[in-house]
């Protein structure tokens, strides 16, 4: 029978992702609004943007955080354009975005000597095969995919390359070793629900060593440039942003920041994606007509849940607009480039109560659908 109890809140997309409980852009402080970015009211929001992330993190105080354009996509781009080219690389790959940044690795900035580590959605790569000789580019979590590193001890601490790690569904989700970290980037709309546009750069020493020692043989687009006179621009971490940043998005970020702080900070918040993990774990366990993508627990996401489900492409789909127009659950559908299937946000900012709701509805659709 159809169910009768709806989730309160109806968005599971994966990114843009859901607000937080109890979000109200009234409650946001927009005084900076119409003010230049580079005024002093500007400059001490994108300020606090750098230097809250770094507290609530619990980053070491020798790494550094900035805003930069593009997202996470200009964040890692603008790592690999100003880094890379110093020894070999090795880019691993196991969904949509670690192949991305293979792309611009091998045939974008054509580094002769790359290795591409690749595994198929679902799967992860032989992590023993990686060298850290070479600078390592990785995704902790693939969003698409919903398969995550297990954790870090496959880095080991004496490496003569750089990790650069693209952490944006990780971030605020996942427990982060950041001195196995050189670089790490995420995005406002992932776990905090925040807003689009506006990427996260962290930079640990042996990161910022290499941009002051290293220049690379190609021309760098003014929004890549995190040198000046072969120093670290110092200011991109302090709030002063290479172009002219949204301030409602950054005050929208600040809420964010605010909220996570006041549910506990990033213990909190990672207890509550693994809590609404649990819930699909459950719901699957019980039902032996959907899966996970991620076959093995270890490496399976926490935050962008992918599920495989016993039906065409065409019957996943109507699975899913059916979901969407009995107002159920918006946006589950699987990524363009990932096998079909449902995927489902269960980051902090989406309540546990939700997701055991949403949970009889998807075995309703699917019994509509193969019917």
């Amino acid at each position: 029978m159809q169910p009768t109890v709806k989730p309160k809140n109806l968005n599971f997309s994966s990114g843009p992702c859901s607000k937080r409980p109890g979000y109200d852009v009234r409650a946001l402080q927009l005084d900076t609004l119409g003010r230049s970015h580079r005024s002093a009211l500007g400059k001490k929001a994108l300020g606090l943007a750098c230097s809250e992330t770094a507290r609530i993190l619990g980053l070491p105080e020798t790494y550094r955080v900035g805003v930069v354009p593009g997202s996470d996509t200009g964040a890692v781009e603008m790592a690999l354009w100003s880094l890379l080219g110093a020894r070999g690389v090795d880019v691993l790959a196991w969904e949509s975005f670690g192949s991305g940044w293979a792309t611009d690795v091998v045939k974008q900035l054509k580094l002769p000597n790359a290795r591409v580590l690749k595994a198929d959605y679902g799967a992860i790569v032989d992590l023993a095969e990686v060298n850290f000789d070479h600078d390592v580019v990785f995704t902790w979590n693939g969003t698409t995919s919903g398969v995550r590193v297990p954790n870090g001890d496959w880095i080991p601490a004496e490496r003569a390359g750089l990790t650069i790690c693209d952490a944006t569904s990780a971030v605020f989700a996942m427990d982060l070793p950041w001195d196995k970290l050189d670089v790490v980037t995420f995005s406002w709309q992932k776990v905090l629900g925040g807003e689009g546009a506006h990427g996260m750069l962290i930079l640990g020493p042996r990161a910022v060593e290499r941009l002051e020692s290293y220049t690379p043989p190609w021309p760098l687009p003014k929004v890549f440039r995190l040198t000046s006179a072969g120093k670290l621009s110092e200011g991109i971490f302090r709030g002063e942003t290479i172009n002219t940043p949204s301030m409602l998005c950054v005050a929208d970020y600040l809420d964010a920041l605010n909220w996570i702080e006041s549910i506990g900070g990033v213990p909190a918040a990672i207890a509550r994606s693994e809590a609404n993990l649990r819930v699909i774990a459950d719901f699957v366990a019980a039902n032996a007509w959907i899966s996970f993508l991620a076959a093995d627990p270890a490496t399976r996401s926490n935050t962008s849940v992918c599920l495989s489900v016993d039906l065409s492409a065409e019957q996943v789909k109507k699975m899913v607009k059916l979901l969407e127009s009995e107002g159920v659950a918006y946006d589950i559908g699987s990524y363009k480039d990932a096998p079909a299937g449902i995927r489902i946000w269960c980051g902090a900012t989406i309540e546990t109560s939700d997701l055991a709701a949403l949970m009889p509805w998807l075995a309703w659709a699917y019994a509509q659908v193969s019917a």
